[in-house]
């Protein structure tokens, strides 16, 4: 047993990156050492419900306690217009705003977070975020990034743009999401560099709101779906964690009125994403029609769902680990969690995205042939039906995935991540 050090893991405010964290942490806790999670109060709870300590960091206005754990749902929400444009669309709106409340949240933390890191005097410190927090790069201690989303977010100029959803080899559409990006975000980009100004760091180049670490990022993507960069990453520098499942409860697949020896589907557009109720209910009506069992995550809008079909289950939240593994085929967002638990369990996904990472997640599984991809909303009841149906007969598509699969179970990312954190540890 090594001497016990503090880790503190400080990802942003959303299942995906906060769960990746969970479960690098768990196999930290597993070689000996103490991990504390830095959350913002509306995500408090998170993780004292895996037994973690948590401190928690301002990253907006003090609100009552209701209204924050609502902030990004809320948020969310209100864009549900924008869900059906494209990538390059909803960088005049989404994307736009989104960074603009990315930005504060990097502003507030920077009130609380240098008094909270002296407290806890953590001996390493893993952020999971798309911006930078000063208070965490001068701390004096080793920092480690960990990228959760799509690989690209560390771009190269011959990979496709963080959020562009453009294929691989598409280089007029690279072209044409970044310049439109910098365009738009170049307000919001001029403000976050005065505020690293008044905080004794160096501006940025335009689209740059972070940099990679100079002692270790770790990636989660799988070597099977990487790009070919033009730059090759320095291993000494880059890791691929090749995904990294956290350990969750058994999930017990319940009894169906209907179909009940039927293959099943799980769908989920995640915690933020429920909030299309009418979209979610549109398919649980044509899935009700079909010879499948479904289990579908409908978030916090119980109060919105009054007949569901005898071969549908639904319920607020799932151990999404533990029912994939279970599923035959899952609908889901393109989320990092659900994309790369789809990839280390090996089953067939139809990705309908609307936002962030899952439009680049969506494109390299339907283009490495992992997965499909298909317009959140603009279907007929035939192509999505079809689609199911693809995914559970694709026999190359099934044996591409089977390969993944054992690749990634091999690597054993949670485990790889605290061999990593460890050795840095016993080095700095």
């Amino acid at each position: 047993m090594n001497e016990q050090k503090t880790i503190a893991f400080f990802p942003e405010g959303a299942f995906g990156p906060a769960l990746n964290s969970v479960g690098i942490a768990q196999a930290c806790t597993e070689m000996g050492h103490r991990c504390v999670f830095l959350t913002d109060p509306g995500f408090a709870g998170v993780f004292s419900d895996y037994g973690f300590e948590e401190r928690t960091v301002r990253l907006s206005e003090e609100m009552p306690p209701e209204e924050m754990a609502k902030y990004w749902s809320n948020f969310i929400d209100g864009h549900i217009p924008n869900f059906n444009l494209t990538p390059y669309q909803q960088i005049d709106n989404y994307v736009k705003e989104c960074w603009e409340a990315i930005v504060d949240t990097a502003k507030w933390a920077e009130k609380d977070l240098p008094s909270v890191l002296s407290d806890l005097n953590p001996d390493l410190i893993c952020i999971d975020n798309v911006v930078l927090f000063p208070a965490a790069k001068q701390f004096g201690v080793p920092w480690i990034r960990i990228i959760s989303c799509s690989e690209n977010e560390i771009e190269d100029p011959m990979i496709p743009p963080h959020l562009s959803g453009c294929g691989e080899n598409d280089l007029e559409c690279f072209e044409a999401y970044r310049n439109h990006f910098n365009e738009v975000v170049k307000p919001v980009h001029e403000d976050f560099n005065n505020f690293l100004k008044t905080c004794g760091e160096e501006p940025y180049s335009i689209g740059q709101f972070f940099e990679t670490s100079p002692y270790m990022n770790l990636l989660l993507y799988p070597e099977p779906l990487q790009y070919k960069r033009k730059y090759p990453l320095n291993p000494e520098k880059f890791q691929f964690l090749e995904g990294c499942v956290r350990s969750d409860e058994h999930y017990e697949v319940p009894e169906f009125k209907q179909n009940n020896d039927a293959p099943l589907i799980y769908l989920s557009f995640g915690s933020l994403g429920s909030g299309d109720t009418d979209l979610l209910k549109r398919m649980i009506g044509v899935l009700g029609g079909l010879d499948y069992r479904v289990l579908v995550n409908i978030g916090d809008y119980g109060d919105a769902y009054d007949s569901i079909p005898d071969n549908v289950h639904i319920a607020s939240w799932y151990p999404q680990p533990s029912v994939i593994e279970q599923c035959d085929a899952v609908i889901h967002h393109g989320g990092n969690n659900s994309f790369t638990e789809c990839l280390y369990f090996g089953k067939p996904a139809l990705i309908m995205p609307y936002v962030w990472d899952g439009h680049d997640n969506s494109t390299r599984a339907q283009e490495t042939g992992h997965g499909l991809k298909m317009h959140r909303a603009n279907w007929t009841e035939e192509q999505f039906a079809g689609a199911i149906h693809t995914l559970l007969n694709d026999k190359d598509m099934q044996a591409k995935l089977e390969a993944t699969s054992a690749h990634m179970k091999r690597a054993n990312g949670r485990q790889k991540a605290a061999q990593i954190i460890d050795q840095l540890l016993r080095t700095n």
